[in-house]
């Protein structure tokens, strides 16, 4: 059955109407899926057609399987999300705000070497509602804020579902566009097509190195140069006005050399962007891990070539809810 938290106004309006109701009826069906209420519980429906609903449609809540809190306060939860299968959010509370980290696929087809998300690859994309339904189940900690699509998946490779989601939460959950990021691989054409969207959010470009064939080692399912993912963000900049965050995920005695810094310094020339040097946390025995002291020297040396950079604080590793630490389960705690 198809879930409504997918849905937009105009279509619940249309179901409505379909069912003989008013389409104030959508308004005050609208109402309660926000507040995550089940179909029985919508009192100011009447009973025939929360029946209807019932027989017809599925909410679209997610079932919290399992919550895990770090001793940062970091919640992650494994969900079973309503089309079946099982995905993992998760709620950071930051200074400035609570953040969600949402996942839009289950598993992921990159393969980065250095991220979880990809182990067992890509299962399937999650619809808008699903990625709704970890929102609606993490608020539990609090409001939150900032939404940032950096948990399992491509965000960018589920196009569609993605941008439905980001202007449900402009338009549904009051959550403005400054307050939302998205992080991709580098799909460039798809970087450009959401340049024109109209969207305004932060654009993430996982770069993680920027000498290609380096980079094609870490991310062997890169199809496009830094070049060309370059050139791409120039033109998410130029249309959007918004600056570009380059994602670097730092890794000993690989991505960490001199060349690797003048390589970036050529990259990003020209684009206006900040580097977020990242600590990583676990590679799996395929990279060593690096600490906070590593990916602060990094980052002084790129400031030192002139390049504008931070190191990202990296929140619940503990409970394996850090960036590159979400991954594709099946129930299994």
């Amino acid at each position: 059955m198809r879930e409504l938290l997918s849905l937009d106004t105009k279509r619940l309006k249309e179901i409505m109407a379909d069912l003989g109701e008013k389409p104030y009826a959508a308004s005050q069906l609208e109402a309660w899926l926000l507040k995550g209420v089940p179909f029985e519980e919508m009192t100011n429906l009447p009973k025939a057609l929360r029946e209807k609903l019932r027989e017809n449609f599925t909410e679209g809540y997610a079932r919290v399987e399992q919550r895990l809190k770090s001793s940062d306060g970091t919640v992650k939860y494994l969900l079973e999300v309503s089309g079946g299968g099982y995905v993992e959010c998760v709620f950071l509370r930051y200074r400035h705000g609570n953040t969600l980290c949402v996942s839009t696929q289950m598993g992921c087809a990159m393969g980065c070497v250095f991220c979880a998300s990809g182990r067992e690859g890509l299962e399937r994309n999650l619809t808008a509602g699903e990625m709704r339904s970890q929102l609606l189940a993490a608020r539990e900690n609090g409001d939150i804020s900032n939404v940032v699509l950096m948990g399992s998946g491509e965000p960018l490779d589920n196009y569609e579902n993605v941008v439905a989601f980001i202007k449900m939460l402009m338009e549904k959950h009051g959550i403005g566009t400054r307050h939302i990021s998205l992080s991709t691989c580098g799909l460039a054409p798809e970087m450009i097509r959401l340049s024109g969207e109209g969207l305004g959010i932060t654009l993430c470009v996982s770069l993680h190195s920027a000498i290609d064939e380096k980079r094609k080692r870490i991310m062997p399912a890169a199809k496009y140069s830094v070049s060309q993912i370059m050139e791409a963000a120039k033109t998410y900049f130029k249309k959007t006005g918004r600056r570009i965050i380059i994602e670097y995920a730092l890794m000993r005695g690989f991505n960490d050399g001199e060349a690797d810094i003048a390589a970036l310094k050529k990259a990003v020339s020209g684009l206006n962007c900040h580097i977020n040097v990242i600590p990583l946390n676990s590679a799996f025995g395929r990279r060593e891990k690096t600490g906070a002291g590593d990916a602060r020297l990094f980052a002084e040396k790129l400031k030192n070539a002139g390049i504008g950079a931070t190191v990202r604080r990296s929140l619940g590793s503990d409970i394996e809810g850090a960036c590159g630490q979400l991954r594709l389960r099946h129930g299994r705690k």
